[in-house]
């Protein structure tokens, strides 16, 4: 993660004086329960809380720091330290655990505290989708298939359809932090030998996670797994609002753009430029998300009942990939919300092709008149092509057809050429997706 890309709440979640903290809050809980079942003193639980740091400052980092670079260990690293500062009474935490039940259950608890933060940026955007559908919401643009002019939608149905899929969104990542939100204090290859199950059940209550069933002497990797694949989903949905947004500000589309401000220079050779720079940057920052996806993917398989090898790459997908979503998320809300639309020139791409749009109202029509679908494809197609190759007037075109002129009128082909025909299901659909 670098500056240019994180928001300070997400990131404080992931310094080290936040994750000792949730080492320590881990430990003393464990310490908590030990006392009560008579594994430890009471005093000594005691004591813990009352003398361990109530924050881990710079200076208190550092130490654990410099205590890690003769342990080459960080657990040890941590609870020397937390020594130094409790005394005598620290050698009772630790009792029965192992390092990845302090780890890993500190991982679920950053994994779900980051998971509260981007489910505020989801909500943020699916704000700004709803407000900005209900404004377009009968703004007529050019539907596209391929790129290439198809029929009618609106700008509306645009917004609506990335509401639907943020909404699957937020179900999808409040399903994955459910899932991933499991505490493991079960000891050395996940048995309970040397630690009471009661007191996981009391660490997690405490913690506000659930119980993992099997732990082996990790939590299993295929949550990770599952949590991250999701991220990568939502860092694909704000890709594909990126790329649309990119798509209507070309030049020769120019249906909506990007907020341009005051000042903003769009190129340092070409004055004139105004770039949809924003989400270029969002369709770069969805790639480095899923990047991610493929590592945890690779986690799952551990051996035995543990190796290391998740390790190294869960200290950096954990930050990297939840500070880079949170990022975008919010990036994301406040391009939609400025957005620029721009009617006029929706109508203008909308007229271009002289009424082409209309082209299957036409087919409908012949073959609701009898005459068979092929031949009715082949008539609106002759007169069609001519639209397009000739740069010639399509409705002038079909009233001049000899054979589309024996089955429909003047009157009935000039009834077919109805925007509003292409729109009439518009609150249907909005009804669907807004309730």
């Amino acid at each position: 993660m670098i500056p240019r890309y994180s928001r300070p709440e997400m990131v404080a979640l992931w310094q080290p004086a936040t994750r000792f903290q949730i080492w320590f809050e881990i430990e003393a809980h464990a310490a908590d329960k030990m006392a009560e079942l008579g594994v430890i003193p009471k005093d000594a639980a005691k004591t813990i809380w009352a003398k361990a740091p109530k924050a881990y400052d710079d200076a208190a980092v550092a130490r654990i720091d410099e205590i890690e670079r003769t342990t080459k260990h960080d657990v040890i690293a941590f609870l020397t330290f937390v020594t130094e500062t409790v005394g005598e009474e620290a050698r009772f935490l630790h009792q029965g655990m192992t390092s990845s039940d302090v780890l890993d259950t500190a991982f679920a608890v950053q994994l779900k505290r980051a998971s509260d933060i981007l489910l505020t940026g989801i909500d943020a955007v699916l704000a700004a989708l709803k407000k900005r559908a209900y404004e377009t919401k009968d703004m007529v643009v050019m539907g596209r298939s391929h790129g290439i002019h198809a029929e009618p939608v609106t700008m509306g149905i645009k917004f609506a359809r990335f509401y639907a899929e943020f909404a699957r969104a937020k179900q999808r990542l409040v399903a994955a932090q459910k899932e991933i939100a499991t505490c493991a204090i079960s000891g050395a290859v996940g048995t309970f030998a040397n630690v009471d199950p009661r007191v996981e059940i009391h660490v997690a209550e405490k913690m506000g996670l659930a119980v993992e069933p099997v732990s082996t002497q990790v939590i299993p990797r295929d949550r990770h797994a599952m949590y991250f694949a999701t991220l990568g989903v939502i860092a694909s949905s704000i890709e594909n609002i990126a790329t649309e947004i990119r798509h209507m500000q070309r030049t020769v589309v120019l249906e909506a753009e990007e907020f341009f401000s005051k000042g903003q220079k769009g190129s340092s050779a070409m004055p004139h430029k105004r770039n949809p720079v924003l989400s270029e940057n969002l369709t770069g920052l969805a790639r480095i998300v899923r990047g991610f996806v493929t590592p945890a993917l690779e986690n799952v398989a551990l051996w035995h009942e543990r190796d290391i090898s998740h390790s190294s790459v869960e200290r950096q997908i954990g930050p990297d990939a939840t500070v880079t979503l949170d990022f975008a998320l919010h990036r994301l809300a406040g391009l939609i919300e400025n957005l620029v639309v721009y009617p006029e020139r929706a109508q203008a791409n909308l007229d271009k092709l002289g009424g082409l749009i209309f082209s299957q109202r036409i087919l409908l029509a012949l073959t609701q008149k009898g005459m068979s679908r092929e031949a009715s494809y082949e008539a609106v197609q002759r007169n069609a092509m001519k639209v397009w190759l000739e740069g010639a007037n399509f409705l002038h075109e079909l009233k001049a057809d000899e054979d589309i002129r024996k089955l429909l009128s003047t009157e009935e082909l000039c009834a077919l050429f109805d925007m509003g025909y292409h729109t009439k299901h518009v609150d249907t659909i909005f009804s669907r997706v807004f309730g």
